[in-house]
């Protein structure tokens, strides 16, 4: 009973931080509201007068959703080092390139092409194109990717309540969409930058804590090296570990230990595509979106400095977790592995610190990172739905008040959506993420490369690569073409690297095959090439 009673405690501190935080995010979305529903660029945009540091930390704390705390941890437990180990070198060397090559440019390029607000619009801009088509294509395929990408937030949400207090897995992920689309409908643009910033702080401290808290509860470094290096290629860079499974494909366990046997080869194509990564960046639209609402591209250097310091950072704490998780909870096994820095918080926060408000706290930034990258995603699918295709094609001309109506009804369509994508609790974050991540990656990162730094580029040249960067991450993981097999299955190699080569080539290919843009767009770049605004 005594057992029983301490758990019901901890259990309270817990949810009430939670409440807290839950409360704190509600309260900035109405603190924005008036301010957002002013006009549609203020709720989009927020009327581009956002702050260096809000959008470094809003852009990335965009971007590391519940994959960052769960997912990849998760694969870092499992199997050891290297999976996780290439993919944080990849996204560190995206985000890099990604504000040092398509930052500054975008948010100039952007103003140029008619003061567009959102990427969809941006590309109608840049090439001239009057009827919106290239707009409504990738208006199509932000929804269709950002809704499963949505999905891996609601199953993070789902798993982490039913972990911390044995909660339904699906009225959970109702509590926590409810909470995302009340604040994002209510607050705009300006609400999700500041919940995302304060998220970003949460999540970054959280990962902090708890890895020098795990080193020091394992028994310090050596201790725990000495014990991973009893795991056969579990940190070694080019092997991974390979766990001893039964007929149930669970995990052996011996005398409270996990089994492993000989470890596997780490190839040249698993480190191409884990490094393949980082490639993502060049087409999000909801960090892309974040470069072109900044308040004046000068102050682009604070930002990127800030950012690529908080990805290397978080990535590095979070592939370090997963991996200490295995000396300090060897025991984590047989489809909890994503789960293991939840139970890292609860054992040495809960269990020996005995401070669960404080727990409830850093768990909390696994709530950060879900809801800064869910609250983003759904503004992103909203305003491409409402700008570009509402306002764009179907009803020209739209009030803004009908437009801002219009989004709000697609962000609860793609949360419905979401939910259901979600539904399957065997579903896992790395799984969604990869795949929402290649799709928008390959569709969208080959054009905004191109039409920032090749003025070739053109409008058939556009579509082209818009649309097959799409088809060919659709085909390489959803249609099964090798012996039953997809071919990335096959393969091992990632979607996003054949989408992004074969989007690259169409844009070069059809656009060199074309028509050459015409005399205005030519001097369209050449003003955002010499920065003659």
């Amino acid at each position: 009973m005594i057992g029983e009673g301490s758990q019901l405690a901890n259990d309270f501190w817990i949810l009430l931080a939670m409440v807290i935080y839950f409360a704190a995010m509600l309260s900035i979305g109405f603190i924005y509201s008036k301010r957002s529903n002013s006009s549609s660029k203020e709720y989009f945009a927020g009327g581009r007068g956002v702050g260096p540091w809000l959008t470094a930390l809003s852009a990335e704390a965009s971007d590391m959703s519940g994959w960052l705390l769960m997912g990849l941890p998760g694969v870092a437990y499992f199997t050891g080092a290297a999976d996780p180990m290439w993919t944080a070198i990849g996204l560190a060397l995206g985000t890099y390139l990604n504000w040092k090559l398509v930052a500054r440019r975008l948010r100039r390029y952007s103003v140029v092409a008619g003061d567009a607000i959102t990427i969809p619009d941006f590309f109608s801009k840049r090439f001239h194109d009057k009827k919106n088509i290239v707009s409504t294509i990738a208006a199509v395929i932000i929804l269709l990717f950002f809704t499963i990408y949505t999905a891996s937030c609601f199953v993070t949400v789902g798993k982490l309540f039913a972990t911390l207090f044995g909660w339904d897995y699906h009225l959970t992920m109702v509590i926590g969409a409810a909470i995302v689309f009340a604040y994002t409908i209510i607050g705009g643009y300006l609400s999700v930058v500041v919940t995302d910033f304060i998220q970003g702080l949460l999540m970054f401290f959280a990962l902090a804590v708890v890895f020098i808290g795990s080193v020091a509860s394992a028994g310090g470094i050596d201790n725990t090296v000495a014990f991973l290096k009893g795991i056969p290629g579990f940190l070694d860079g080019t092997h991974v570990a390979t766990p001893i499974l039964n007929d149930a494909g669970e995990q052996i366990v011996k005398a409270g230990q996990a089994m492993f046997g000989a470890p596997a080869d780490y190839g040249i194509i698993t480190i191409i595509s884990m490094l393949a990564w980082g490639l993502g960046y060049f087409g999000m639209p909801h960090i892309l979106v974040r470069f072109m609402a900044v308040r004046d591209e000068r102050e682009m250097t604070k930002s990127k400095v800030t950012a690529i310091s908080w990805v290397a950072l978080s990535l590095g704490f979070a592939v370090f977790i997963g991996i200490l998780g295995r000396a300090y909870l060897p025991e984590l096994v047989n489809g909890n592995n994503e789960k293991v820095f939840i139970e890292m918080i609860k054992k040495v926060f809960t269990m020996e610190m005995r401070a669960p408000f404080i727990a409830g706290l850093f768990l909390c930034g696994i709530l950060a990172a879900i809801m800064s990258t869910a609250d983003s995603q759904l503004l992103v699918s909203a305003s491409s739905v409402a700008e570009d295709i509402f306002k764009g094609l179907l009803k020209k001309d739209a009030d803004d008040k009908t437009v801002m109506n219009v989004s709000r009804v697609t962000v609860l369509v793609v949360a419905v959506l979401a939910y259901i994508i979600a539904w399957n609790p065997n579903n896992t974050v790395m799984g969604l993420v990869s795949n929402a991540w290649a799709g928008l990656g390959a569709a969208f990162g080959p054009l905004v490369v191109m039409s920032l730094y090749w003025k070739r580029t053109n409008f058939p040249g556009a579509v082209a690569g818009i649309v097959t960067g799409a088809l060919a991450v659709i085909i390489w993981d959803y249609i099964p073409l090798m012996g039953g097999q997809t071919l990335g299955k096959a393969t091992g190699l990632y979607s996003l690297v054949v989408g992004f080569g074969l989007g690259l080539i169409a844009i070069i290919a059809v656009s060199l095959a074309t028509k050459a843009p015409s005399e205005e767009m030519l001097q369209e770049f050449e003003d955002v090439k010499e920065n003659r605004l």
